[in-house]
């Protein structure tokens, strides 16, 4: 080992060292766990789809010498508790709620379905002050198809995970452009590679992408919900920064074009050459210090 290397390994021990882990209870008695690092104001990070805390540590670390950063598990995954039988956005809110009340955190950036949970939450949560949204899934005017839906519960209840994924990606746009050229057979051989070698690397307490599999009927049911409500959102006074890429699916540029022009203080970044992962951690694509330089420059 060289003595760059030693160093390096040195500050990641550091950094990893710098988080803490809790948990807060929320309204309905449901534990919402989140990893917090840093120091400064407060600001939460909210993953999105097919995501977890874990999903944006390298983010957060970007931002640790300006913020104080929180990163809670949404319900159903990782340190936090099941959906719940009376599960809606309402319930994702009140988890918000019940993180910025334990923390004061007055900053929130939400990813894909985490934005469109932020802008629900800044409705109501007065202890919001600015809001970062990247990504909204917001279905508007008929934008991009639930018919999908079908199909995955079905191949979930069957146990078909793989499938499930493969359907999931293709309904929603979300994988790379290269995979809608794909024949399924082949995409489902990727995946499943993909899925394969995750689990056979994964640490204790990671989420991985099998575990997260099931959660994408929670998230359509919320995208779903909120159809059509757009409108509601312009009473957001809050200043918003929205946030997409050159390379994220058409339908997240039709909301952000519909957000910028609902929402009374908004402003609106492009990064070109970008996909819907660039705020996530770079073994998943994405760049998040490219992200972070804007997040720093609005929440200052």
């Amino acid at each position: 080992m060289t003595p760059k290397d030693d160093i390096k390994n040195q500050s990641t021990a550091i950094v990893k060292e710098r988080y803490t882990n809790d948990t807060v209870t929320s309204k309905d008695g449901t534990i919402i766990g989140y990893r917090q690092i840093g120091s400064g104001s407060g600001l939460v990070v909210l993953h999105g789809i097919m995501e977890s805390a874990q999903s944006h540590t390298q983010l957060a670390e970007a931002l640790a010498d300006s913020f104080t950063v929180y990163l809670p598990d949404r319900r159903g995954r990782g340190n936090s508790g099941s959906y719940g039988n009376d599960y809606n956005i309402q319930r994702e809110v009140e988890d918000i709620d019940a993180l910025v009340t334990r923390t004061g955190a007055q900053y929130i950036f939400g990813v894909s379905m985490g934005a469109v949970i932020s802008l629900q939450a800044a409705l109501t949560l007065t202890a919001i002050q600015k809001i970062a949204l990247f990504d909204p899934p917001l279905i508007i005017n008929g934008s991009v198809s639930t018919d999908f839906l079908a199909r995955y519960n079905e191949e979930i209840s069957q146990g078909d995970i793989i499938s499930a994924l493969v359907t999931s990606m293709q309904g929603s746009q979300m994988g790379p452009a290269i995979f809608n050229s794909m024949p399924r057979w082949l995409l489902a051989f990727l995946t499943k590679m993909m899925v394969t070698s995750e689990d056979k690397n994964a640490k204790s307490g990671d989420v991985t992408m099998r575990m997260l599999a099931p959660t994408l009927r929670y998230e359509l049911q919320l995208a779903i919900e909120v159809d059509g409500k757009q409108e509601s959102f312009k009473n957001i006074q809050n200043k918003v920064l929205l946030l997409g890429t050159s390379n994220s699916p058409a339908y997240m540029k039709v909301a952000l074009d519909a957000l910028e022009k609902i929402l009374p203080q908004s402003e609106r970044i492009e990064f070109i050459g970008l996909n819907h992962g660039a705020s996530g951690n770079t073994n998943r694509g994405g760049q998040p210090k490219r992200v972070a330089q804007e997040l720093r420059r609005f929440f200052a």
